[in-house]
């Protein structure tokens, strides 16, 4: 006898990510400033943008001119995709609250980094030392399904991994990749150092495929720069499914 998966968890965990991902078009906007430049605080007319969630219109613009930032519609859909797989992937294990928390800022960075080419450090951060932190807490309640030590040591060891290829070949690497690494490294390190290696590889595939794609519509060179960063919490995101599915 076969059973279905019980959907319900993977639905509010969507309902979550649609409400969270309608907040994120204003802090789009505010951080895809380029490199160098301090983060907007005015729409293209001039008009101030106060605060940093919310839609990306402004209300003092014209109608037609109003939406300064990306579509609230496709952040509030990925968001909500990106939750619901988790929900589904994860169950009701601890852990789950860690991953839709890190969830809308993994989107944003993601959006930001593909804009602009620039990860912020407010957010880069943070999010590492709140990954570390949260799944510290989920590791002191029943039904978890990883390892807290792992995660912070496989952190430490991500991050130290893409700082060496910065060194390396910084054209090639952003430090912004580095502090990520930090973040999407504690995650995969939940699941232990399989996943971390899973969720590596994939980032670098992903991104090796979309190079790829660039070159053959000859829309990129083999010289030209891409953002990182999306591909990297992509990876991650696949890792941290299987890594789950698996535990």
């Amino acid at each position: 006898m076969t059973t279905t998966p019980d959907l319900a968890l993977p639905a509010v965990a969507a309902l979550w990510g649609t409400a969270a991902g309608t907040l994120l078009p204003r802090a789009v906007y505010r951080f895809s400033a380029p490199a160098g430049e301090e983060w907007r605080r005015n729409c293209p007319a001039g008009h101030p943008v106060k605060g940093w969630v919310g839609s990306g219109r402004c209300g003092r613009c014209a109608p037609e001119k109003a939406v300064h930032g990306p579509r609230t519609v496709p952040l509030a859909l990925a968001t909500a995709v990106v939750c619901g797989a988790l929900a589904l992937a994860t169950g009701t294990r601890p852990e789950l609250a860690v991953w839709l928390l890190l969830a809308p800022v993994g989107v944003l960075l993601a959006v930001v980094d593909f804009r602009v080419q620039r990860l912020p450090d407010p957010l880069t951060l943070p999010l590492a030392v709140a990954a570390v932190a949260l799944l510290g807490v989920a590791a002191l309640l029943p039904e978890h399904a990883g390892d807290w030590l792992t995660s912070l040591y496989a952190a430490l060891a991500l991050g130290a991994g893409y700082l060496v290829l910065f060194l390396i070949n910084p054209g090639g690497m952003g430090f912004g990749d580095v502090k990520l690494a930090l973040g999407t490294g504690a995650v995969l390190g939940w699941y232990g150092w399989p996943t971390v290696l899973l969720g590596t590889f994939a980032g670098f595939l992903f991104g090796a495929l979309y190079g790829g794609a660039l070159v053959v519509v000859r829309r990129a060179g083999r010289k030209t720069a891409i953002a990182f960063g999306p591909f990297l919490i992509a990876g991650a995101f696949a890792g941290l499914l299987i890594g789950a599915c698996t535990a």
